[in-house]
């Protein structure tokens, strides 16, 4: 009878608990404020930001973190419809960032202003017409079938944006919503910002492919063995050395070896010089989702903030969330 009773009283918790995952969702999933469906909020949510230069944590509003990311990802003198659209996808990418786990486990943080965790920050940089943008685009994310979109940008895609899978090795499904689509960034970017050109020693490279699992001794020799063939992106890099031959994505060698130097993976010339190899190449980050610098040109040509990113993202709805 006891035994009985006790499994009875078992199922009844349990029962409870189906019926609270069915009402109010899984914490951190489907339900609570930061949630990977986007809903409507009651008001704008706080967040807590470790702030990586003096490592301290400060709570804020979303909309006071975002003056800090956009000015630290755009230049001051930019238009104002370029700075809302990079507003509207870094909030984007804020949500999503948080819904999935945000810095928790590195600082207990909603979010960090390191570039390398995150987005860049820099509140000293905020400007008047900043301010304008984010307070234009408040609460206004971008979804694809209620849900938020990654929210990718980098400063240039090279004249034409790249798919997830190639532009980062994204290991998962390409997302339904990602297009490579052609970008008018050359009518304002400075040829400095659009190519690049640099060497890379052995000993470099040698260490890239070590963090990537790859050792084939002293390397003699690279070629791009795979590209995209949307954006001629190099998917995969193939090295040869003393002691064996490697092959990575291009993707991931860029950030092994350093992504400041090696700039992007649309490679257009390789040189093979006697202590080392010189890159040559366009654009500057991954190339997925919004261009800054085509921002920039479209804006300049008239283009509101939506039809900015309807160009990079030309499947997703713009939803406000308060």
């Amino acid at each position: 009878m006891k035994k009985k009773l006790y499994f009875r009283r078992i199922l009844l918790v349990i029962s409870l608990f189906i019926t609270v995952l069915i009402i109010t969702g899984c914490p951190g999933s489907e339900g609570g404020m930061f949630s990977k469906i986007a809903k409507k909020l009651s008001k704008e949510p706080e967040i807590s930001v470790y702030f990586h230069e003096t490592k301290t944590k400060k709570t804020m509003p979303i909309e006071e973190y975002l003056l800090g990311v956009v000015a630290g990802e755009m230049k001051a003198d930019w238009p104002l419809e370029a700075y809302a659209a990079q507003a509207i996808v870094a909030r984007t990418f804020t949500m999503d960032f948080i819904a999935t786990g945000g810095t928790k486990k590195l600082h207990n943080t909603d979010i960090s202003t390191d570039e390398k965790e995150a987005q860049a920050y820099n509140a000293a940089a905020i400007t008047p017409s900043i301010r304008q943008a984010v307070k234009m685009t408040a609460g206004q994310v971008m979804t694809y079938q209620g849900r938020y979109v990654k929210g990718w940008f980098s400063a240039s895609c090279g004249g034409k944006t790249a798919l997830a899978k190639d532009g980062l090795a994204y290991k998962e499904k390409e997302p339904a919503y990602m297009r490579s689509v052609s970008c008018p960034e050359e009518e304002v970017i400075p040829k400095t910002e659009l190519f690049w050109q640099n060497k890379f020693t052995n000993e470099e490279i040698s260490k890239a492919l070590g963090e990537l699992g790859k050792k084939i001794g002293a390397v003699s020799r690279m070629e791009v063995a795979d590209r995209s063939q949307t954006s001629y992106r190099a998917t995969t890099l193939k090295f040869f050395g003393d002691q064996g031959q490697a092959s990575v994505p291009g993707a991931d060698f860029r950030i092994a070896i350093d992504p400041l130097k090696m700039r992007s993976i649309w490679i257009t010339d390789i040189n093979k010089q006697a202590d080392g190899i010189e890159i040559l190449g366009r654009g500057f980050g991954h190339g997925v989702g919004l261009c800054q610098w085509g921002a920039h040109a479209l804006a300049k040509a008239g283009k509101s903030p939506e039809a900015i990113i309807k160009h990079y993202y030309p499947e997703i709805t713009i939803m406000k969330l308060w």
